[in-house]
């Protein structure tokens, strides 16, 4: 099932956004898949940015106003059971279906602002019935924003390492549950 989740995420995700870029814009699949050259140096940044915002991000989550929110994050990865390798190709099949779905398709339409807000309620952190889980959508907001202007600012690639590292470094410090990856 984790695999079908992320080949889906990777596979199927992207494929309206290039269709519809392709009928209104006439963009190529090259264009679609490198709409900049790649920059080795963008993608350490966006590696070293993902992997610093996922600690940030995962002390917050250790707050205790956190500890009754009904569906904890963290203990749903956990829940999972996810191997070092789900771990990996789940953070690759998000990080590149999602940007691919998000920045190159819906931010082209909606714009960074508007996107980022999509991004974060799309993967339910805006909960209108529940304000604490909302709390985490707002720790998450700011990297949404970032995600959209680092796409616009450095590239498809640079958005890509960035989600993957984020979405592996929480995945793996979930598994784990080491305070020492936080302190």
């Amino acid at each position: 099932m984790v695999y079908l989740m992320g080949l889906v995420t990777l596979l199927v995700f992207p494929i309206p956004v290039f269709l519809a870029l392709y009928f209104t814009d006439g963009i190529t699949l090259f264009d679609f898949l490198f709409p900049t050259q790649i920059s080795i140096v963008n993608i350490v940044i966006g590696v070293l940015i993902g992997v610093a915002y996922a600690l940030i991000a995962n002390r917050i989550m250790k707050h205790p106003i956190f500890d009754d929110i009904p569906i904890k994050v963290d203990e749903l990865v956990k829940s999972m059971n996810l191997t070092i390798f789900d771990s990996i190709f789940l953070s690759l099949c998000a990080g590149i279906g999602e940007e691919l779905l998000f920045r190159v398709g819906f931010q082209h339409y909606l714009g960074v602002i508007i996107t980022s807000i999509l991004f974060v309620a799309i993967h339910g952190y805006l909960n209108p019935f529940n304000w604490k889980f909302s709390l985490y959508g707002l720790v998450v907001l700011p990297l949404s924003f970032l995600l959209g202007y680092g796409y616009t600012w450095y590239g498809l690639w640079f958005v890509i390492a960035l989600h993957t590292s984020y979405d592996l470094t929480l995945f793996l410090a979930f598994k784990e549950n080491k305070e020492e990856l936080v302190e």
